[in-house]
């Protein structure tokens, strides 16, 4: 499927009656309550498209449809990649509407145009547009090892890079060298971008990929147990072992959890790939 050129989307933001038609021709994902419908095809899922509907009781699509709707944590990580940006947008749309449906000066009801690109309070004339915090994501390494962590909600196994909102008045880097700091007690040595992804929760965010280096005669961890439930320096081959391994494959026979790793769709899976990469290279 081809995607609209930027000039055409803008388009669709501003003109409400081009908008209309769009939406007469268009399809649609489908939510109920913030989660989108998916159908499973054999160890697939699909994000099936559908034309514009009347309202439909939650068990009748699933049922008529053959699929359910899945909490979106869960669903980024199992349906195709080409899909996932787009379930991840529109469900923060969709969120951000949700809580913006009364003006902050006011206390009047906004009103949303056509294409949702924004909402309106016509009693003071202040028009919002849907925004996003600034998150950097970092994986830190002492030159040989990477280093990865866990809060306590994640699944069983899981680790991923450090990762933390700006603050008001901060630059990216300044975020970089604060969070690894407060998170792990290391000083950032040096650091370089690695790119950029949005990303839905807590809020909307926008996450912003780092690399960034420590001295290995400095490297000890001082964990703050208040953000992290676990964290700890990981070898190549580890590293390599967990990212050929699956969730439902991490448990072992005697109950305790191997670590695995963000799936690719999540930019921490590009940041670790990134530093195996790196590492390959130097051996």
């Amino acid at each position: 499927m081809r995607r609209p050129s930027s000039t055409y989307l803008n388009k669709l933001k501003e003109d409400d009656s081009l908008c209309r038609q769009a939406q007469t021709s268009g399809t649609f994902y489908l939510f109920h309550n913030l989660s989108p419908f998916l159908q499973k095809a054999g160890k697939k899922y699909l994000v099936p498209q559908f034309s514009a509907a009347g309202a439909l009781e939650k068990s009748v699509i699933e049922s008529q449809l053959q699929g359910s709707f899945t909490d979106l944590r869960k669903a980024l990580f199992v349906v195709d990649g080409k899909d996932s940006p787009l379930l991840a947008s529109a469900q923060s749309i969709l969120r951000w509407h949700d809580c913006h449906q009364y003006c902050s000066k006011t206390g009047q009801p906004t009103q949303k145009n056509t294409a949702g690109s924004k909402r309106v309070c016509y009693a003071s004339g202040i028009t919002y547009y849907p925004q996003m915090s600034p998150v950097v994501i970092t994986l830190v390494s002492d030159g040989s090892r990477c280093l990865l962590a866990r809060q306590p909600s994640f699944p069983p196994g899981m680790y991923t890079a450090l990762s933390g909102f700006c603050d008001m008045g901060e630059n990216v880097e300044e975020t970089v060298r604060r969070e690894v700091a407060e998170e792990v007690g290391l000083e950032v040595e040096s650091l370089r971008y690695s790119g950029s992804q949005h990303w839905p929760f807590p809020s909307s965010s926008l996450m912003v990929a780092c690399h960034a280096l420590v001295r290995a005669e400095q490297a000890e961890i001082s964990m703050d147990s208040l953000e992290l439930e676990e964290s700890r320096w990981f070898g190549l081959e580890e590293i390599v072992e967990g990212l050929k391994r699956e969730p439902s494959s991490s448990k072992q026979g005697d109950g305790s959890v191997l670590p695995w790793f963000p799936p690719k769709q999540a930019i921490a899976h590009q940041l670790i790939r990134e530093w195996v990469k790196q590492q390959s290279a130097q051996a």
